[in-house]
């Protein structure tokens, strides 16, 4: 930016010196700087070294070299060119073929003096704007370069209270980690008798339970048998076990005399003791009557063998059952004598019996009871040692976090001087027709459409891609998101100096490569003044 200035600058005096100096003598169509090689009375020598020619053959409206330098001032050649000396503007060369076509190209008509065209020389009105368009150029310059001090001067304090504040973040870091240690060892020394506590107590709950599952299995069992003992002569027999069908091994849907002797041991009835053994093979299958939904029966009249019965339950927390217990009718303890009730027995057991869900044992339910206080108290200690421990170990983490991110902000190639360091972490928007465009250095570019839609990604920071003698010129962003059977998208801010930080304008010149200026007063240079190109073109 300040070269190009420096040179229009320069240009325009030169322009206001020639002016108003006499002007050499010179052929036609040569620059001021070219002169010494258009000396009259001396032979020509083509600015190529092809040919020497008499200098009366210069401008003579032949081509005799091959550059053209023979002829600067006609249309000879048609690889020469003409110098307009555009006296109160900037110089400038046009191709020889211009020379007297009837157009004014030179501002100072000199292109047109054999063709009879009416030009007006417009050179001082031109080299007047221009003039006031650089002065007003030079003003953003200095302004801008102005503010580029400003953020120099704001990034380095900016580096230095990171700098400050990571030295600082180093120091809590050692404490931080030596504390997480420290409480490391609180914690696993907490939780060891802790550990020890629980176990204890899982331990005798276990056996407690085991306990309670095996009285209630007792329980059961006293229940079943009574069930099961129709006659209430203090047996299990063959008969009153085979009206369960439940307990059919191989599930056919009928319980033979064979299968139930099977269970029962091989033997036709068995007695309490002996039903022990019996239970142990049933009692996943077996359903008591009560859970079929069968009815209490009338009380039977009481034997010996019943009350040998409430012996055997009384054993066993005779209170939970019924004092007496309905028996079949008297006429079903002999089967042989009875035909017809032996056949609706056997129509009965040709019905598949009915599935139900086995009984939910009641232990399931029963909760664990709470600790003795000692050993809540191990559990309390060491669960304020673990929350201790986890909050020193979230405060390290943080804390490398918050170093990390320094350490990246530091290490970050802002510029020769910093200068484009105020662009971090900041967003700028430029809203057209039908996008708004979003650009956050050193981060990301996208695009999101103005009237709903989704967001794309038009590239993530890569580099300073600017040329080797103005590197931080050009911004590139790339991996962005990919194009429908093309490239991933990518785009190019050109950055160039202004007062205001902003994003002038947006363009696609390649399918999925996109251009963006960006004009920041950190690529602002140092401007010269007018005055000084002017003293500095005098002492050449």
């Amino acid at each position: 930016m300040s070269c190009a200035l420096l040179l229009l600058l320069m240009s325009l005096a030169l322009a206001i010196r020639t002016g108003a100096a006499v002007e050499i003598q010179r052929p036609r169509g040569v620059p001021l700087s070219k002169r010494q090689f258009y000396e009259e009375n001396k032979p020509f020598t083509c600015l190529d070294g092809s040919s020497t020619i008499p200098f009366d053959r210069v401008n003579d409206d032949y081509c005799d070299c091959r550059d053209g330098s023979d002829e600067p001032g006609t249309a000879a050649c048609p690889n020469g060119s003409f110098h307009c000396t555009n006296a109160g503007f900037r110089p400038t060369f046009i191709p020889s073929s211009r020379i007297n076509d009837g157009i004014c190209d030179c501002c100072d008509t000199t292109d047109e003096y054999n063709s009879g065209a009416t030009c007006q020389n417009t050179c001082r009105e031109m080299g007047r704007k221009e003039r006031e368009s650089l002065q007003i150029m030079a003003e953003i310059t200095k302004e801008g370069f102005m503010l580029k001090q400003q953020l120099i001067h704001e990034a380095k304090r900016g580096q230095e209270d990171k700098q400050g504040k990571l030295t600082e973040l180093q120091g809590s870091k050692k404490g931080l980690e030596e504390k997480v240690e420290a409480l490391r060892t609180v914690k696993e020394t907490a939780e060891d008798p802790e550990k020890e506590a629980k176990e204890l107590h899982l331990k005798a709950w276990e056996e407690q339970k085991e306990l309670i599952r095996m009285e209630k299995d007792k329980t059961r069992m006293a229940e079943a048998f009574l069930e099961l003992d129709d006659d209430a002569d203090g047996y299990v027999s063959v008969a009153e076990l085979q009206s369960h069908l439940e307990l059919d091994p191989d599930s056919d849907g009928s319980l033979t005399e064979t299968e139930t002797q099977g269970l029962l041991g091989g033997a036709d009835k068995v007695d309490t003791s002996a039903f022990e053994t019996v239970w142990s093979g049933i009692k996943d299958k077996y359903l008591s009557e009560v859970s079929q939904g069968q009815s209490d029966p009338p009380a039977p009249v009481e034997t010996p063998q019943e009350e040998e019965t409430r012996d055997f339950v009384s054993d066993h927390d005779s209170d939970h059952y019924p004092e007496d217990y309905a028996g079949e009718e008297e006429d079903v303890e002999d089967d042989e004598e009875d035909d017809d009730h032996e056949e609706e027995e056997e129509e009965e057991e040709k019905v598949p019996p009915t599935v139900q869900t086995p009984e939910k044992r009641e232990d399931d339910e029963v909760s664990m009871p709470p600790y003795d206080t000692e050993t809540q108290s191990l559990i309390d200690a060491a669960q304020k040692a673990r929350d201790d421990f986890d909050e020193a170990e979230r405060a390290l983490r943080e804390v490398d976090d918050q170093m990390k991110n320094l350490e990246k902000e530091i290490g970050f190639d802002f510029g020769p001087s910093a200068e484009f360091a105020y662009l971090y972490s900041q967003c700028y928007e430029l809203s057209t027709s039908e996008y708004i465009y979003r650009l956050c250095p050193f981060n990301r570019v996208s695009q999101k459409p103005k009237f709903g839609g989704s967001e794309t990604n038009l590239g993530l920071w890569g580099q300073w891609a600017g040329p080797e003698d103005n590197l931080y010129s050009v911004m590139k962003y790339d991996h962005g998101q990919g194009c429908w059977q093309g490239p991933n998208r990518s785009t190019t801010v050109k950055l160039t100096c202004g007062k205001e930080t902003v994003v002038t304008s947006t363009s696609e010149p390649s399918r999925c490569e996109y251009l963006m200026e960006f004009t920041t007063p950190a690529v602002c240079q140092e401007p010269a003044s007018l005055d000084e190109v002017l003293h500095g073109h005098t002492e050449l």
